[in-house]
């Protein structure tokens, strides 16, 4: 029998090509922005960035440590013999709160340790205050609520602009917020440590208008910032926080983040699997082209030296703008009946009789009397001005 040809049939299977993303070189920067947006840094886990912390980890240290340091001076167990908040600190313990509402030191104690003052800046010419003022604290409260929101800030402007860009911020708009501080200053001590956060927020606003494509949870992102500054801006309401220092620190760090904070670090390669910076160094590097504006950044330096150099004058020279604006000292200060927000020099008579102390107000008649009579001066004219207030 003849064997049955077998039909021999070739089926030729070619793989299924899947369309790949665009990353021709002609994709060109404005096309790669609609394409992709990524989350603004505070809507970012920061599990995604490898960049670390360091700067804003420094900064925070140190705050620590001028705290400590000022309670230690301040050592309301010795210096108020023992009439203080949380005893069990000893050394450490607070003020109470009719004399400090936020949980801290003494005017007095303030003034050791180079909280800006009128007297000392317009008559003894102390300007090395000026450096001082924005390390300083004016309680716990202050201390928790200003550090908290400078990690916050500050942690996510650190791995989207890197450590240089910030670093220079936050010093930037520390001095300038104390420099506006000193244009407003009454004879009571103020701390102008919350001029670096605003400098941070003024630049993370700044950062967001310049980058405004390629970010996305926008408005929400402005929600944050308003809430952190009106916090933060009641906080300056009260004694010893200089409200214009966070005006100042404002100002120059919006100015400061369209200088710098023109491009984040997308050169870096952000790992995220939905973010824009997954693209090739190619897209990387027209991408900073198309953020790049070398105009508004002129500009933006222009305003920044002519406004810093015209403060810093001001400021040298003593100008008191307290003169010409009567209300302006109710932005710095609101006083209601937890504490007083006077700012002028008191007298008091003091006398002593059967180990006691007897202090009282040459204004109001108002007095108190002490189960001590060892007491310093500056010790002696916190009291008088919490009796007279």
């Amino acid at each position: 029998m003849a064997e049955t040809p077998k039909l021999q049939t070739q089926i030729e299977i070619k793989p299924i090509q899947t369309p790949q993303p665009r990353m021709s070189a002609e994709l060109n920067a404005e096309e790669l922005l609609k394409e992709q947006r990524i989350p603004f840094p505070f809507f970012r886990p920061l599990s995604q960035r490898k960049e670390n912390t360091w700067l804003i980890s420094v900064f925070f240290i140190l705050h620590l440590i001028a705290f400590a340091a000022t309670m230690i001076v301040n050592d309301c167990w010795e210096n108020s013999h023992t009439q203080c908040a949380l005893k069990q600190l000893g050394r450490f313990s607070f003020q109470p709160l009719s004399e400090n509402p936020l949980l801290g030191p003494s005017a007095s104690a303030l003034d050791a340790v180079g909280a800006l003052r009128l007297r000392y800046l317009v008559k003894d010419h102390q300007f090395w205050r000026l450096f001082t003022s924005p390390c300083l604290h004016a309680g716990v409260f202050h201390f928790i609520v200003n550090l908290s929101s400078v990690v916050f800030v500050g942690v996510h402007m650190e791995q989207e602009f890197g450590p240089l860009r910030v670093g220079v911020i936050y010093i930037l708009s520390a001095l300038c917020g104390s420099l506006v501080a000193t244009l407003f200053l009454q004879d009571r001590p103020s701390v102008a440590c919350s001029g670096a956060l605003f400098g941070l927020l003024g630049a993370t606003l700044s950062g967001l208008i310049w980058n405004w494509k390629i970010y996305s949870k926008k408005f929400a992102t402005l929600m944050a910032l308003l809430i952190i500054s009106m916090v933060n801006g009641i906080l300056g309401l009260m004694p010893y926080v200089s409200n214009f220092s966070n005006i100042g620190g404002f100002i120059s760090g919006f100015l400061a983040g369209f200088i710098i904070l023109f491009k984040p670090q997308v050169g870096q390669g952000y790992q995220a699997k939905t973010g824009l910076f997954d693209f090739n160094i190619k897209h990387s590097v027209k991408l900073k082209q198309k953020l790049d504006k070398p105009v508004l950044r002129s500009v933006s330096l222009v305003i920044f030296t002519l406004l810093f150099a015209g403060v810093a004058v001001a400021a040298l020279q003593g100008i008191n703008l307290n003169r010409y604006c009567s209300w302006c000292q109710y932005f710095d200060c609101v006083p209601l009946k937890w504490w007083s927000c006077s700012n002028k020099e008191m007298s008091c008579e003091t006398m002593i009789s059967s180990q006691q102390l007897t202090i009282t107000c040459s204004d109001n008649g108002n007095f108190r009397v002490l189960p001590f009579t060892s007491i310093s001066q500056a010790r002696l004219e916190d009291l008088c001005n919490l009796i007279c207030s």
